[in-house]
């Protein structure tokens, strides 16, 4: 049985052998750690952006990168913490749009099937997921009485996302997943 623990610790110093992050279709990152991943690791950010031109990428799956050995060796960084894998996470069709419950549950049932192989045979037990795309920013006006069928209410984080985390994380074994969540977010 994985292990999930929050933390409030910066994801790029973190030393875990798969990164999961969650994206978009649209190829476009507006977030600044993400927008850091992709001079970071280059190779995932060429596949990832090349799937969405296509339109190969489909909100609620996960596309699983292994990390080549010159990209993720000493030449990236010299702290030699880089991970060996990275999952990113279709969770949205659009970086203005909150993921759905729907496409969060069909991403991390994808990402579940591909981590058991990896876990098995790979040797994977450390992930970190980075979390703040996941989280809604109640900043905007939602105080419209009009009730919006394209865009339904974003997930909260305690009553939906972090539990379907959990129900789809926690099964995996032996797997300690940290959470990176914004500083926002009480635990």
């Amino acid at each position: 049985m994985a292990t999930l623990q929050l933390t409030h610790a910066p994801i790029l110093n973190s030393n875990a052998q798969l990164l999961i992050l969650p994206v978009n279709t649209a190829g476009v990152f507006l977030d600044p750690v993400l927008t850091r991943t992709k001079t970071l690791f280059p190779d995932n950010y060429q596949r990832y952006y090349r799937a969405c031109r296509d339109g190969s990428l489909n909100v609620g799956s996960c596309m699983l990168h292994k990390r080549s050995r010159e990209q993720a060796g000493l030449g990236i960084s010299s702290n030699g913490n880089q991970p060996s894998h990275i999952a990113n996470l279709v969770i949205s069709d659009h970086p203005y749009h909150p993921a759905r419950a729907r496409w969060l549950t069909a991403a991390l049932l994808d990402l579940q099937q591909q981590l058991f192989p990896l876990i098995r045979y790979q040797g994977i037990r450390r992930a970190a997921l980075f979390a703040r795309p996941l989280v809604f920013d109640n900043t905007c006006d939602h105080t419209s009485d009009v009730p919006n069928i394209t865009n339904p209410t974003p997930l909260d984080w305690h009553t939906d996302t972090l539990p379907l985390l959990i129900q789809y994380l926690q099964v995996l074994p032996n797997l300690s997943i940290d959470v990176y969540v914004p500083k926002s977010i009480e635990f």
